[in-house]
Protein backbone atom coordinates (compact mmCIF):
# COMPACT_ATOMS: atom_id res chain seq x y z
CA UNK A 1 0.00 0.00 0.00
CA UNK A 2 1.31 3.30 -0.69
CA UNK A 3 2.81 5.67 1.64
CA UNK A 4 -0.12 8.24 1.78
CA UNK A 5 -3.41 7.88 0.49
CA UNK A 6 -5.23 11.73 -0.26
CA UNK A 7 -9.14 11.54 0.84
CA UNK A 8 -11.14 14.27 -1.10
CA UNK A 9 -14.59 15.02 0.73
CA UNK A 10 -17.63 16.15 -0.76
CA UNK A 11 -19.86 17.59 1.31
CA UNK A 12 -19.65 18.94 4.94
CA UNK A 13 -22.24 17.21 7.29
CA UNK A 14 -22.63 15.35 10.01
CA UNK A 15 -21.69 12.00 8.29
CA UNK A 16 -18.64 13.79 6.54
CA UNK A 17 -17.24 14.82 10.20
CA UNK A 18 -17.83 11.24 11.61
CA UNK A 19 -15.90 10.00 8.48
CA UNK A 20 -13.47 12.58 8.77
CA UNK A 21 -12.00 12.61 12.45
CA UNK A 22 -11.59 8.61 12.01
CA UNK A 23 -9.96 9.10 8.66
CA UNK A 24 -7.32 10.78 11.45
CA UNK A 25 -6.66 7.70 13.11
CA UNK A 26 -5.75 5.63 10.15
CA UNK A 27 -1.78 5.43 9.70
CA UNK A 28 -1.32 6.33 6.05
CA UNK A 29 -4.19 8.22 5.54
CA UNK A 30 -5.28 11.88 5.72
CA UNK A 31 -7.39 14.54 4.54
CA UNK A 32 -6.47 15.99 1.12
CA UNK A 33 -8.92 18.15 -0.30
CA UNK A 34 -12.64 19.27 0.85
CA UNK A 35 -15.31 20.80 -1.26
CA UNK A 36 -18.97 22.07 -0.62
CA UNK A 37 -21.35 24.74 -1.57
CA UNK A 38 -20.13 27.60 0.64
CA UNK A 39 -15.88 28.38 0.59
CA UNK A 40 -16.68 29.17 4.27
CA UNK A 41 -17.71 25.84 5.75
CA UNK A 42 -15.50 24.04 3.59
CA UNK A 43 -12.47 26.09 4.95
CA UNK A 44 -13.42 25.13 8.75
CA UNK A 45 -13.82 21.94 8.03
CA UNK A 46 -10.47 21.66 5.83
CA UNK A 47 -8.88 23.57 9.15
CA UNK A 48 -10.58 21.46 11.79
CA UNK A 49 -8.98 17.77 9.81
CA UNK A 50 -6.25 19.37 8.65
CA UNK A 51 -6.61 19.47 4.64
CA UNK A 52 -4.58 21.43 2.89
CA UNK A 53 -7.51 22.41 0.10
CA UNK A 54 -10.75 23.46 0.30
CA UNK A 55 -13.00 24.18 -2.68
CA UNK A 56 -16.54 25.45 -3.18
CA UNK A 57 -16.51 23.73 -6.34
CA UNK A 58 -16.94 19.58 -6.80
CA UNK A 59 -15.06 20.16 -10.47
CA UNK A 60 -12.31 21.93 -8.85
CA UNK A 61 -11.99 19.06 -6.76
CA UNK A 62 -10.95 16.35 -8.77
CA UNK A 63 -8.67 18.87 -10.20
CA UNK A 64 -6.64 18.77 -6.90
CA UNK A 65 -3.01 17.30 -7.44
CA UNK A 66 -2.02 14.71 -5.19
CA UNK A 67 -5.75 13.19 -4.61
CA UNK A 68 -6.22 9.52 -4.48
CA UNK A 69 -9.72 8.81 -3.92
CA UNK A 70 -12.81 10.77 -2.84
CA UNK A 71 -15.89 10.17 -0.43
CA UNK A 72 -18.94 11.56 -0.99
CA UNK A 73 -21.31 12.52 1.49
CA UNK A 74 -23.93 14.88 0.06
CA UNK A 75 -28.19 14.49 0.00
CA UNK A 76 -28.88 11.12 -0.99
CA UNK A 77 -30.56 13.14 -4.50
CA UNK A 78 -27.08 13.79 -5.58
CA UNK A 79 -25.52 10.60 -4.91
CA UNK A 80 -25.69 9.67 -8.73
CA UNK A 81 -24.30 12.81 -10.11
CA UNK A 82 -21.60 13.27 -8.08
CA UNK A 83 -20.32 9.98 -8.50
CA UNK A 84 -20.23 9.82 -12.14
CA UNK A 85 -18.81 13.05 -12.28
CA UNK A 86 -15.78 11.29 -10.43
CA UNK A 87 -16.00 8.40 -11.96
CA UNK A 88 -15.69 9.86 -15.55
CA UNK A 89 -12.77 11.62 -14.14
CA UNK A 90 -10.82 8.02 -13.15
CA UNK A 91 -11.37 9.15 -9.56
CA UNK A 92 -12.15 6.09 -7.05
CA UNK A 93 -15.34 6.74 -4.91
CA UNK A 94 -16.66 5.43 -2.01
CA UNK A 95 -20.20 6.74 -1.52
CA UNK A 96 -22.74 7.50 0.93
CA UNK A 97 -25.82 4.84 1.33
CA UNK A 98 -27.89 4.90 -0.28
CA UNK A 99 -25.16 4.46 -3.46
CA UNK A 100 -28.47 6.62 -5.23
CA UNK A 101 -32.06 7.33 -5.00
CA UNK A 102 -33.19 3.93 -6.74
CA UNK A 103 -31.75 1.12 -9.12
CA UNK A 104 -31.93 3.09 -12.15
CA UNK A 105 -29.07 5.46 -10.62
CA UNK A 106 -27.13 3.00 -9.16
CA UNK A 107 -27.26 1.07 -12.56
CA UNK A 108 -25.83 4.38 -13.95
CA UNK A 109 -22.83 4.57 -11.35
CA UNK A 110 -21.99 1.02 -11.80
CA UNK A 111 -21.74 1.44 -15.85
CA UNK A 112 -19.60 4.12 -15.33
CA UNK A 113 -17.54 2.75 -12.80
CA UNK A 114 -16.97 -0.06 -15.76
CA UNK A 115 -16.74 2.35 -18.62
CA UNK A 116 -13.71 4.17 -16.69
CA UNK A 117 -12.47 0.67 -14.67
CA UNK A 118 -12.08 3.23 -11.68
CA UNK A 119 -13.17 1.80 -8.19
CA UNK A 120 -16.69 2.34 -7.05
CA UNK A 121 -17.95 1.52 -3.57
CA UNK A 122 -21.27 1.95 -1.68
CA UNK A 123 -20.51 3.60 2.19
CA UNK A 124 -22.60 1.19 4.22
CA UNK A 125 -20.03 0.96 7.47
CA UNK A 126 -21.90 -1.53 9.12
CA UNK A 127 -20.72 -4.61 6.69
CA UNK A 128 -17.00 -3.91 7.50
CA UNK A 129 -17.36 -3.84 11.76
CA UNK A 130 -15.81 -6.60 13.10
CA UNK A 131 -18.78 -7.48 14.98
CA UNK A 132 -20.75 -8.36 11.42
CA UNK A 133 -17.46 -10.59 11.30
CA UNK A 134 -18.17 -12.49 14.33
CA UNK A 135 -22.00 -12.92 13.69
CA UNK A 136 -20.93 -14.44 10.22
CA UNK A 137 -18.67 -16.83 11.69
CA UNK A 138 -20.99 -18.17 14.34
CA UNK A 139 -23.42 -18.56 11.81
CA UNK A 140 -20.79 -20.28 9.35
CA UNK A 141 -19.95 -22.79 11.77
CA UNK A 142 -23.52 -23.38 12.52
CA UNK A 143 -23.72 -22.94 16.11
CA UNK A 144 -27.04 -22.02 15.72
CA UNK A 145 -27.82 -24.26 13.29
CA UNK A 146 -30.48 -23.63 9.95
CA UNK A 147 -31.29 -19.71 9.98
CA UNK A 148 -35.33 -19.41 9.77
CA UNK A 149 -35.88 -15.62 10.34
CA UNK A 150 -34.13 -12.07 11.07
CA UNK A 151 -36.07 -9.38 13.06
CA UNK A 152 -34.68 -6.02 12.89
CA UNK A 153 -35.64 -2.25 13.70
CA UNK A 154 -34.04 1.16 13.43
CA UNK A 155 -35.55 4.41 14.55
CA UNK A 156 -35.24 7.51 16.66
CA UNK A 157 -37.34 10.71 17.12
CA UNK A 158 -35.77 13.35 14.65
CA UNK A 159 -36.66 17.32 15.46
CA UNK A 160 -39.27 18.02 13.13
CA UNK A 161 -37.62 20.28 10.34
CA UNK A 162 -40.05 20.58 7.21
CA UNK A 163 -36.78 21.88 5.37
CA UNK A 164 -34.30 19.63 6.72
CA UNK A 165 -32.51 16.39 4.90
CA UNK A 166 -34.73 13.83 6.86
CA UNK A 167 -38.37 15.52 6.31
CA UNK A 168 -37.77 17.09 2.80
CA UNK A 169 -38.67 14.98 -0.49
CA UNK A 170 -36.26 16.95 -2.32
CA UNK A 171 -33.48 15.74 -0.74
CA UNK A 172 -34.13 12.25 -0.16
CA UNK A 173 -35.87 12.10 2.96
CA UNK A 174 -37.62 9.58 4.82
CA UNK A 175 -36.51 7.11 7.25
CA UNK A 176 -36.11 3.75 4.68
CA UNK A 177 -33.65 5.72 2.53
CA UNK A 178 -31.88 6.69 5.72
CA UNK A 179 -32.18 4.12 8.03
CA UNK A 180 -34.44 1.80 7.05
CA UNK A 181 -31.40 0.64 4.45
CA UNK A 182 -30.01 -0.78 7.75
CA UNK A 183 -32.12 -3.84 8.31
CA UNK A 184 -33.16 -4.33 4.84
CA UNK A 185 -29.13 -5.16 4.45
CA UNK A 186 -28.84 -7.20 7.11
CA UNK A 187 -31.74 -9.36 5.84
CA UNK A 188 -30.12 -9.27 2.58
CA UNK A 189 -26.58 -10.21 3.68
CA UNK A 190 -28.14 -13.43 5.77
CA UNK A 191 -30.27 -14.58 3.13
CA UNK A 192 -29.69 -12.88 -0.48
CA UNK A 193 -32.58 -11.96 -3.14
CA UNK A 194 -36.20 -11.90 -1.58
CA UNK A 195 -39.01 -13.72 -3.78
CA UNK A 196 -41.81 -12.05 -1.90
CA UNK A 197 -42.21 -8.26 -0.20
CA UNK A 198 -44.30 -6.37 1.27
CA UNK A 199 -44.45 -2.89 3.04
CA UNK A 200 -46.53 -0.54 4.54
CA UNK A 201 -45.40 3.10 5.28
CA UNK A 202 -47.05 6.57 7.65
CA UNK A 203 -46.73 9.04 5.36
CA UNK A 204 -45.95 12.45 6.58
CA UNK A 205 -47.03 16.08 6.22
CA UNK A 206 -43.89 16.52 4.04
CA UNK A 207 -45.05 13.49 1.95
CA UNK A 208 -42.12 10.99 3.28
CA UNK A 209 -42.21 8.07 4.72
CA UNK A 210 -42.11 8.82 8.93
CA UNK A 211 -42.31 4.79 9.53
CA UNK A 212 -41.84 1.82 7.24
CA UNK A 213 -42.60 -1.75 8.22
CA UNK A 214 -41.48 -4.42 5.99
CA UNK A 215 -42.12 -8.33 6.00
CA UNK A 216 -39.79 -10.14 3.24
CA UNK A 217 -39.83 -13.80 2.58
CA UNK A 218 -36.88 -15.56 1.04
CA UNK A 219 -36.14 -18.81 -0.88
CA UNK A 220 -36.25 -21.59 1.91
CA UNK A 221 -38.71 -20.64 4.18
CA UNK A 222 -36.83 -17.70 5.60
CA UNK A 223 -38.40 -14.16 6.94
CA UNK A 224 -37.25 -10.78 8.02
CA UNK A 225 -39.64 -8.73 10.17
CA UNK A 226 -38.07 -4.72 9.94
CA UNK A 227 -39.34 -1.64 10.69
CA UNK A 228 -37.57 2.11 10.70
CA UNK A 229 -39.22 5.55 12.09
CA UNK A 230 -38.23 9.12 12.70
CA UNK A 231 -40.86 9.39 14.92
CA UNK A 232 -39.46 7.22 17.87
CA UNK A 233 -37.04 6.16 19.71
CA UNK A 234 -37.11 2.36 19.46
CA UNK A 235 -34.17 -0.21 20.97
CA UNK A 236 -32.75 -0.81 17.57
CA UNK A 237 -31.57 -4.23 18.24
CA UNK A 238 -31.21 -7.05 15.43
CA UNK A 239 -31.94 -11.07 16.15
CA UNK A 240 -31.18 -13.32 14.33
CA UNK A 241 -32.96 -16.60 14.72
CA UNK A 242 -31.67 -20.43 13.65
CA UNK A 243 -33.02 -23.86 14.59
CA UNK A 244 -30.13 -24.29 17.60
CA UNK A 245 -30.20 -20.80 19.15
CA UNK A 246 -30.05 -16.73 18.70
CA UNK A 247 -27.60 -14.26 17.83
CA UNK A 248 -28.89 -10.68 19.67
CA UNK A 249 -27.06 -7.72 18.30
CA UNK A 250 -27.66 -5.19 21.03
CA UNK A 251 -28.67 -1.76 20.69
CA UNK A 252 -27.64 0.23 18.75
CA UNK A 253 -27.08 -2.65 16.67
CA UNK A 254 -26.31 -1.23 13.35
CA UNK A 255 -23.23 0.56 15.28
CA UNK A 256 -22.06 -3.30 16.58
CA UNK A 257 -20.27 -2.41 19.60
CA UNK A 258 -21.59 -5.67 21.27
CA UNK A 259 -24.12 -9.06 20.42
CA UNK A 260 -24.77 -12.07 22.19
CA UNK A 261 -25.11 -15.90 21.34
CA UNK A 262 -27.95 -17.84 22.94
CA UNK A 263 -28.49 -21.35 22.38
CA UNK A 264 -30.97 -23.88 23.48
CA UNK A 265 -31.02 -25.87 25.93
CA UNK A 266 -27.73 -23.40 27.77
CA UNK A 267 -28.65 -21.05 30.79
CA UNK A 268 -26.27 -18.43 30.34
CA UNK A 269 -25.39 -16.52 26.93
CA UNK A 270 -22.22 -16.17 25.92
CA UNK A 271 -21.33 -12.23 25.59
CA UNK A 272 -18.78 -10.68 22.87
CA UNK A 273 -17.98 -6.91 23.21
CA UNK A 274 -15.69 -5.05 20.83
CA UNK A 275 -13.81 -2.70 21.10
CA UNK A 276 -14.26 -0.09 18.02
CA UNK A 277 -11.80 2.44 16.68
CA UNK A 278 -13.09 5.65 16.54
CA UNK A 279 -17.01 5.79 15.73
CA UNK A 280 -16.72 2.93 13.69
CA UNK A 281 -16.30 4.51 9.66
CA UNK A 282 -12.26 3.61 9.53
CA UNK A 283 -13.01 0.09 8.50
CA UNK A 284 -15.25 0.97 5.26
CA UNK A 285 -12.42 3.55 4.43
CA UNK A 286 -9.40 0.36 4.73
CA UNK A 287 -11.11 -1.64 3.08
CA UNK A 288 -11.49 1.71 0.18
CA UNK A 289 -7.59 1.50 0.46
CA UNK A 290 -6.92 -1.63 0.29
CA UNK A 291 -9.14 -2.71 -2.79
CA UNK A 292 -7.21 0.50 -4.82
CA UNK A 293 -3.99 -0.87 -3.29
CA UNK A 294 -4.31 -4.17 -4.88
CA UNK A 295 -5.79 -2.83 -8.24
CA UNK A 296 -9.35 -3.60 -7.29
CA UNK A 297 -12.45 -2.36 -8.68
CA UNK A 298 -15.01 -3.39 -6.73
CA UNK A 299 -15.04 -4.70 -2.91
CA UNK A 300 -15.82 -8.16 -2.20
CA UNK A 301 -17.26 -7.70 0.72
CA UNK A 302 -19.27 -4.73 -0.58
CA UNK A 303 -19.46 -4.98 -4.56
CA UNK A 304 -21.48 -4.15 -7.14
CA UNK A 305 -23.54 -6.82 -7.18
CA UNK A 306 -25.19 -6.48 -3.47
CA UNK A 307 -25.71 -2.53 -3.71
CA UNK A 308 -27.40 -2.81 -6.62
CA UNK A 309 -29.50 -6.05 -4.73
CA UNK A 310 -30.14 -3.51 -1.59
CA UNK A 311 -31.26 -0.39 -3.87
CA UNK A 312 -33.52 -2.87 -5.66
CA UNK A 313 -34.92 -4.66 -2.68
CA UNK A 314 -35.54 -0.98 -1.25
CA UNK A 315 -37.19 0.06 -4.48
CA UNK A 316 -39.73 -2.53 -4.44
CA UNK A 317 -40.21 -1.80 -0.58
CA UNK A 318 -40.87 1.95 -1.78
CA UNK A 319 -43.42 0.66 -4.25
CA UNK A 320 -45.24 -1.60 -1.81
CA UNK A 321 -45.47 1.56 0.75
CA UNK A 322 -46.59 4.47 -1.88
CA UNK A 323 -43.20 6.18 -0.87
CA UNK A 324 -42.65 8.18 -4.36
CA UNK A 325 -39.90 10.51 -4.98
CA UNK A 326 -39.41 13.12 -7.86
CA UNK A 327 -36.56 10.76 -9.37
CA UNK A 328 -38.73 8.23 -9.78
Amino acid sequence: MKNTFNWGVIGCGRIAHKFADDIQAISGASIHAVATRSLAKAKDFAKLYNAPHALDSYEALLETEGLDVVYIATPHVLHAENAIMCLNAKMPVLCEKPLAMNAREVSQMIAAAEANNTFLMEALWTRFMPPINKALEIIRAGEIGELNSVKADFGFAAEYKPEGRLFDPALGGGSLLDIGIYPVFLSLLLFGQPEQIDARAIIGPTHVDNICGMLLQFPGDKLAILDSTILSDTKTEAFIYGSKGTIHIHSCWHEMTSLSLHLKGVDEAQNFEFETKGRGYGYEAEEVMHCIANGKKQSKRMPHAFSLLLIETLDAIRHKAGIIYSVD
